[in-house]
């Protein structure tokens, strides 16, 4: 039996990167795994390398920051699952700039999916989950939750205001028997961190990558695999007496840089 077998995950943002190897850990557990994203393309080649290695997949093109579009893809996994027992928050985008070169129309770009959207899943989900008993929904937060680092302004907001939601719905929800929690991801090599390189430090990638990479007390980043086994001990029942925490994943980033 696998940890998750007969639980039904939404997973935003599962095309790619740490969503991507979640949706694949979760069903290789036995998951049923709702992938939700923008990416009409990557989702449907995400879904069937999940079947095709004996997974349980489907995928659905939904905007997180649009709440309508939301409702309706959660209502049409609910209705295909019969429940929806984990919600795991991870679409996202990010945004290199501070206060001053952050204009307001990017800020609230960012804000739009990375806050709305948690916002918008959340309450979709939970609508089900207080009527059928209860479930865990877990947000990818970020080290810029808890701590700053240069010209992330506008996703640190976010990240900040992720981590804050997370406290707020394992408040809220704890007697309707909902878990929630956030992992706090430090760098992780994912394509997102290939293209920031690629775009900024043209001819310079791999000593770039290298320099990144050391930047962690761990003297390495993050694979997207290992924050997907952390997201599976925290949606597994091994965690049910955890909610309302923020877990690092960041090589030590946050206590021993």
């Amino acid at each position: 039996m696998g940890k998750l077998e007969s639980k039904c995950a939404v997973v935003t943002g599962g095309a790619s990167g740490i969503g991507l190897a979640i949706a694949r850990r979760f069903a290789a557990e036995g998951a049923a795994v709702e992938i939700f994203d923008v990416d009409e393309s990557e989702m449907a080649k995400a879904a069937e390398e999940i079947r095709e290695a004996g997974g349980d997949a489907s995928a659905l093109r939904c905007d997180v920051s649009d709440p309508g579009a939301v409702d309706a893809a959660v209502a049409e996994s609910r209705a295909r699952r019969g429940k929806i027992d984990i919600l795991v928050n991870n679409a996202g985008i990010a945004h290199v700039g501070n206060a001053l070169t952050t204009t307001p129309e990017e800020f609230e770009r960012v804000q739009r999916v990375n806050v709305f959207g948690v916002a918008n899943c959340a309450r979709a989900a939970l609508k089900f989950m207080v009527d059928d008993g209860g479930g865990v929904i877990l947000n990818l937060a970020s080290i810029v939750s808890v701590s700053g680092i240069p010209d992330r302004f506008a996703y640190a907001t976010s990240k900040g205001a992720v981590l804050s939601m997370t406290y707020a719905i394992a408040k809220d929800f704890l007697e309707a028997g909902v878990r929630c929690n956030a992992l706090l991801p430090g760098r992780v090599h994912t394509p997102f961190v290939d293209g920031f390189i690629a775009k900024n430090y043209p001819g310079r990638e791999e000593e770039m990558f290298e320099k990144l990479s050391k930047t962690q007390p761990i003297g390495r980043m993050g694979d997207p695999a290992e924050i997907a086994a952390a997201a599976l001990f925290l949606c597994s029942d091994e965690a049910s007496f955890i909610t309302g925490l923020g877990m690092p994943v960041d090589g030590g980033t946050l206590t021993i840089r």
